[in-house]
């Protein structure tokens, strides 16, 4: 009897539910289905366009079947694209972020579009149960299919082939104005988990300050470029749902890189327990502090210069005037001051007046006379990025006779703006052992075919000399969906340096590595892997139906891989005098 009750309760946990009751019957008509994609905007399958089918399946990042058929949806994907079909995969994995589905995407999903759905509204339309369950909508929206793949990989294991090819069988008949002869099957893979509510009680405020404090406020304070502060309760407390949502869908803190590739001293990642905390708080209401005492605030430096009080700072003659609206080309200025001796730098700050109209800027060194594209890249300032401040005994040269010189990306705001840049430079301290030098990998040929949604850019370099790593930097356009920096070391061992699976025009970050944490050999090649989309689902796509080329505005295209290094022989034990950059004694070798 009692070995009975033990079965009949083990057999409730595991026997499949019911259909679900207010499931969409095959044949009815499907209305607007909203997500958000991989670039953290609420997206809609509206936004598609017409198409003669649609394809959804239904995902998480750790279901062992939804890894098996990801390969076989890519192909179909290629395979059906040019008969309008459009494929789509919708994630569902409650603990699953936004980089780790794009990660996903990039590894076996081909030119499939990724989206997540989090608050289950595709799930509860479509009426699906299960990863990798797939949908087929006719080009009136109406629900033609519903279940498996086919019937190949199984929970319990494989079959030889994959028997009937349920989803091909139903695409065919769809395409063909048929009636899908069988509409539903059922599916073998791993429950969708519902989205539940947070409950208990509120993280006491303290908690959320400390998390504020280290992960938001550098730049959620005056005198930046975020848009507001979070110092305050009050400031804090009126953003509370926006900070919920940004939190949820893992949008802020930026940052870009996958968490299973390297690891970067500038990662503004929140960990599980500070995310939860936030959450928690904006979910109970986001209660006042009470009579807790908090810590004063944090006491930030009184210059504004985030790399300390500059020994020299050249400003732009003139301010930029800027228009109302509209896009602005690029804008170059070459910058009033001539270097009559080399120089050396610790630390460059770009840095204008007026940061929301600066969405850019990238500095070079060259002389007069030279092209923009033929100088010496030093750094930028992009959105969300730090100003170059390199470690002690590490510097940049500016050769005697150069200038700087500013390439500027403006971007309208609504009103006539102006905005005058300023570059600061720090001078070394201690003595220069290394200079810091870069690869910038870089494929000047490539063709973006009209439509496109993964189009492969490749592009490599190899070290002459045996080197350390200092950090990554990635540069695309508004078609860049993806970046990957791999190592291929002599011994023939590989490593993926840095994967930006949803790389963002917008957050353009620096990827700093930790001190001596990648180390590369004479001999190593680093393969640098871009993937553009060229697709109309691409939100800031000018024009999905032309060849992309490359090209120095944002409507062309640029695929570059920066690789910052010194090299390890290198000791050239440079005194500098800090007053002026200047050298005033060598006592070291260049090492090659």
């Amino acid at each position: 009897m009692i070995a009975r009750s033990i079965l009949l309760s083990w057999a409730a946990v595991v026997a499949p539910p019911a259909a679900l009751a207010d499931a969409p019957a095959i044949g009815e008509r499907i209305g607007e289905l909203s997500f958000t994609d991989t670039r953290y905007l609420p997206r809609s399958l509206g936004e598609f366009g017409e198409r003669e089918a649609f394809v959804l399946v239904f995902t998480t990042t750790d279901c062992p079947l939804v890894q098996r058929y990801l390969p076989r949806l890519a192909a179909m994907e290629r395979e059906y694209r040019p008969r309008s079909v459009q494929f789509l995969a919708v994630g569902v994995g409650p603990h699953d972020s936004l980089i780790e589905i794009a990660a996903q995407a990039v590894e076996k999903g081909g030119g499939i579009p990724f989206v997540k759905d989090f608050d289950g509204s595709t799930v509860e339309a479509l009426g699906v149960e299960r990863t990798p369950e797939v949908v087929v909508l006719d080009g009136q929206r109406r629900l033609r299919y519903r279940g498996r793949v086919d019937s190949q990989y199984r929970l319990g294991g494989v079959r030889p082939d994959e028997g009937r090819a349920d989803l091909r069988e139903a695409l065919e008949a769809v395409l063909a104005g048929r009636e899908v002869s069988v509409g539903e099957t059922p599916v073998d893979g791993c429950r969708i988990q519902p989205t539940r509510e947070r409950t208990g009680q509120a993280p006491p405020y303290a908690a959320v300050d400390a998390v504020l404090r280290a992960h938001c406020q550098e730049c959620h304070r005056p005198g930046t470029e975020a848009p507001f502060s979070l110092i305050t309760f009050d400031q804090v407390a009126a953003h509370a749902d926006t900070i919920g949502e940004v939190v949820r869908e893992g949008r802020m803190p930026p940052w870009y890189a996958d968490e299973r590739h390297g690891t970067f001293g500038n990662s503004r990642l929140l960990d599980d327990d500070e995310r939860e905390t936030l959450l928690a708080w904006v979910a109970a209401g986001a209660p006042d502090p009470g009579p807790q005492p908090l810590p004063p605030p944090v006491e930030w430096p009184e210059t504004d210069w985030r790399i300390g009080e500059p020994d020299l700072v050249i400003t732009q003659p003139k301010a930029e005037e800027l228009p109302a609206d509209g896009y602005v080309p690029y804008r170059y200025e070459v910058l009033p001051h001539v270097f009559t001796h080399d120089t050396w730098v610790s630390a460059v700050e770009v840095r204008p007046d007026n940061p929301g109209s600066l969405h850019h800027a990238n500095l070079v060194h060259f002389r007069l006379g030279m092209d923009f594209d033929d100088g010496g890249f030093i750094t930028g300032q992009v959105p969300g990025g730090s100003p170059m401040d390199l470690p002690s005994g590490t510097a940049v040269l500016i050769p005697k006779d150069s200038v700087l010189a500013l390439q500027m990306h403006f971007v309208t705001t609504g009103v006539e703006e102006r905005c005058q840049i300023e570059v600061g430079l720090r001078y070394p301290r201690a003595k220069v052992r290394k200079e810091l030098k870069h690869h910038m990998i870089a494929n000047h040929g490539f063709r973006i075919p009209p439509h496109a949604p993964a189009h492969p850019v490749a592009a490599a370099a190899t070290f002459a000399r045996d080197a350390t790593g200092v950090g990554m930097f990635s540069h695309m356009h508004l078609r860049g969906r993806d970046m990957t920096f791999e190592a291929t070391y002599p011994s023939g061992e590989r490593e993926v340096l840095l994967s930006i699976p949803n790389y963002s025009f917008d957050w353009q970050l620096g990827y700093e590595l930790a001190p001596d944490a990648r180390r590369f050999p004479a001999g190593t090649r680093v393969d640098v892997l871009a993937h553009f989309d060229n697709s109309a689902f691409n939100p800031y796509n000018p024009d999905p139906s032309k060849t992309v080329r490359w090209g120095p505005q944002t409507h062309h295209e640029m695929m570059i891989g920066f690789l910052f290094f010194t090299e390890d022989e290198q000791d050239l034990g440079l005194v500098v005098d800090p007053a002026t950059g200047r050298i005033v004694e060598a006592s070291g070798e260049a090492g090659g």
